[in-house]
């Protein structure tokens, strides 16, 4: 077990690793899913492989830190009988669980200087009973979080008849935005289903996918799901769209942001139809700094966020369980214990957000929402989720004995 991991650390220090070498070292039952190029692929992505230190060996496993160039991971390893390695994961380092609600407290508030959470209890009326609270009524940028208030627009609609999650929604050029996601990939004027743009949408935060399903709910739609689960509707008009947000923070910064802030609310909904979207995508430049976080953003909080997952839950249909289960972001509670997880994050520089809500094998539900944010520098995403999901991790063992 020890050599292989030893001769993977030196491999990737000198990739691509030769395809001989990875036939000699790897098992040809791993080699049928991970083909030596993506094997290469993976590797590389990471930035090189540093050991951190070992936390579980036995003679066929492993379970320990590495430091990558994307920030601290956890590698597990696994060989079979002949000695080859039979399984290799990286995923985000599982920290500690909080022992406490003191303790969480405590940490939570050392990863930001503006912090909200609830962990709470989803009643049988559709309600949420706090069960542990830090600003629960107070509004937080939530990044990609909003996209909650899009699904749940959309699944109104369809519950009234009026759209199917079979509707095909078509690609236009003006209604394709940045990563994260993959439909802006896609050609011009084809076409995706409701259905896979609401699953982009929330499994990988496609911010094309929700672009599409805000154009065909509509705006005001999507400002009226926000008004029935959220206390700070003012906040979100106009809902803005990503592509959106992404010319307000990116193209000519500060320029179109500060005219756009300084209007009254119906100057805002003619200056996105004209200015902003006459501005080319191709105009916007990456930042790493924070940008207007407390302004221009989507705001809840997390009491807010509570109602929306509580209200998605109350829509009973089936597409939305399989949507929203489809990405737990590592949280890796115990399936038999917690049947059900459901996931929505979000982030931009100086903002990161989760959201989960967890059915237990008895039918209790439970939701756990932390709001971070910092509007002077940006936060060590690298370093923060990992410890944000052990906080929330910790919460729903500490919700479960309760």
């Amino acid at each position: 077990m020890g050599e292989q991991l030893r001769w993977l650390l030196e491999a990737s220090a000198a990739l691509p690793i030769p395809e001989d070498q990875i036939s000699a070292h790897f098992s040809a039952a791993f080699l049928e899913q991970i083909s030596p190029a993506q094997l290469n692929g993976v590797l590389q992505s990471l930035g090189g492989l540093r050991l951190e230190s070992l936390a579980d060996v036995t003679p066929t496993t492993l379970t320990g830190v590495v430091t990558t160039g994307v920030g601290r991971l956890q590698i597990s390893m696994a060989v079979d009988g002949d000695g080859r390695i039979a399984a290799l994961l990286f995923q985000q380092e599982q920290r500690p669980a909080p022992q406490s609600w003191a303790e969480l407290d405590q940490r939570l508030r050392a990863l930001a200087p503006r912090v909200g959470f609830l962990a709470a209890e989803i009643r049988g009326n559709g309600t949420c009973r706090p069960v542990h609270t830090i600003a629960p009524d107070t509004p937080r940028p939530l990044g990609s979080m909003f996209k909650l208030y899009v699904l749940g627009a959309t699944a109104e609609k369809i519950k009234k008849g009026r759209l199917s999650w079979d509707t095909p929604l078509t690609i236009r050029p003006d209604l394709k935005s940045l990563p994260s996601g993959t439909l802006q990939d896609r050609p011009d004027n084809s076409t995706v289903s409701v259905r896979e743009a609401a699953q982009l949408m929330i499994s990988i935060s496609d911010n094309t996918g929700a672009d599409l399903l805000i154009d065909k709910v509509g705006r005001a739609r999507v400002e009226a799901q926000v008004g029935r689960w959220s206390g700070h509707t003012a906040l979100n008009r106009p809902f803005l769209t990503t592509r959106e947000l992404f010319l307000l923070k990116g193209a000519d910064y500060p320029r179109l942001a500060k005219k756009y802030l300084s209007l009254d609310r119906a100057r805002r909904y003619r200056y996105l139809a004209t200015t902003v979207a006459r501005t080319p995508l191709s105009a916007v430049t990456p930042w790493d700094r924070p940008r207007d976080i407390g302004a221009l953003e989507w705001f809840a909080s997390p009491g807010d966020v509570c109602r929306a997952f509580a209200g998605l839950s109350a829509l009973n249909t089936p597409p939305i369980d399989e949507i929203m289960s489809a990405n737990d972001a590592g949280l890796g509670l115990d399936a038999e214990a917690w049947p059900t997880v459901w996931y929505k994050g979000g982030g931009e520089p100086g903002v990161l957000s989760m959201g989960f809500l967890a059915r237990d094998a008895a039918g209790r539900t439970y939701v756990v929402t932390a709001l971070t944010s910092d509007p002077v520098t940006a936060l060590d995403e690298a370093s923060a989720a990992p410890e944000l999901l052990a906080l929330v991790r910790g919460s729903f063992a500490m919700l479960a004995r309760s």
